[in-house]
């Protein structure tokens, strides 16, 4: 059995292979006289099916790759709990946990920091392989090159340390990094901001192929939203730590139903002849360590900006995520 598969059964028939469920992450900040709660992921609960490209979007600091990482494990959430593949990730034994490691990798934002600067590519891409025991040693040179071909570097790419390297380019060596184990599931926190136009669109062409050929579950973290509805089944969107809208990515693009998805949509560049430009999305993202009460975008919120008298209750109460749609969810008093 291949470790794709060994994942997707231990899900279960019909069950999804990633669960989040009410998921919060708090940080203390200040100094010693003072120490602040920051709630970076705030009550998150969703799920994502073996095969399935979720993505996750939203402005900086919403959260995202803090949650990310505490899907992975990478860091401890402070409630809630995330089960991959029918285990439950916070209950996990050391050697377990390491088990696990194999089949859900992640794919970081910085390459500068990701890579080992005193590593050759050939011995990063190599380590991962040893670790987990795959293959015989006499084997892996040829995996190396095999994983670089696929990401677009020539195989004397594994000669040469990282820093010989541009940003896009240690960000393909980062993805190779994250494939070379054949996971499962893996978490791809702005696989390609680092990248140019052109070799954005051979990555994003690479994921799909492997999406496609081996049912590759990924939950990717993105910015570029044109990305997003190109790669993605389905779109859950952030802010201040919480969601506020999820559906499949045919119907969030073609007509979200929340304010902020719909701000997010109208600020992808577009020129269309004889069209009014929409309004733009204006005003500061609140602090997370002191939150508005309510639903948190209230006070960008042109809905309530409209009429504050009449949808009072965006200041006081918080709008629980409902279903509007099959599949389609949102947190927001009127959508």
């Amino acid at each position: 059995m291949t470790a794709v598969a060994a994942v997707v059964d231990g899900a279960g028939a019909g069950e999804p292979l990633v669960r989040v469920e009410g998921l919060s992450k708090e940080f203390r900040v200040g100094g010693a006289l003072r120490r602040d709660l920051l709630r970076a992921v705030d009550d998150v609960s969703l799920t994502i099916g073996a095969g399935e490209t979720m993505g996750l979007v939203g402005e900086s600091g919403c959260g995202k790759s803090t949650l990310g990482r505490c899907v992975l494990g990478l860091i401890e959430p402070t409630r809630g709990r995330v089960v991959v593949g029918g285990l439950e990730v916070g209950a996990l034994a050391a050697g377990a946990l390491r088990r696990l490691r194999r089949q859900a990798q992640m794919i970081f934002q910085d390459p500068y920091s990701s890579l080992d600067p005193r590593m050759r590519v050939g011995a990063i891409l190599a380590e991962p392989l040893a670790v987990h025991g795959l293959g015989a040693r006499r084997e892996r040179p040829a995996r190396v090159r095999e994983l670089l071909g696929r990401v677009g570097l020539a195989p004397d790419a594994a000669e040469r340390y990282p820093h010989e390297f541009s940003g896009g380019q240690r960000q393909r060596i980062a993805i190779a990094r994250a494939l070379a184990v054949q996971p499962a599931f893996i978490v791809a926190d702005e696989p390609l901001a680092a990248l140019d136009v052109s070799i954005q669109a051979q990555v994003a062409n690479l994921l799909m192929s492997l999406q496609r050929a081996e049912r590759l579950t990924t939950l990717f973290i993105s910015h570029d939203l044109r990305v997003v509805a190109r790669l993605c089944h389905r779109v859950a969107v952030m802010y201040l730590g919480r969601l506020v809208e999820c559906a499949p990515a045919e119907a969030l693009f073609a007509g979200p139903r929340h304010p902020y998805p719909r701000a997010l949509c109208a600020a992808v560049p577009r020129v269309v002849p004889g069209r009014r430009p929409r309004t733009l999305l204006g005003g500061d993202v609140p602090s997370p360590i002191r939150p508005p009460s309510g639903c948190a975008f209230h006070p960008r919120c042109p809905i309530y900006l409209d009429a504050p008298a009449t949808h009072a209750e965006c200041a006081r109460e918080r709008p629980p995520l409902r279903q509007v749609a099959p599949a389609h969810t949102v947190a927001c008093h009127f959508a």
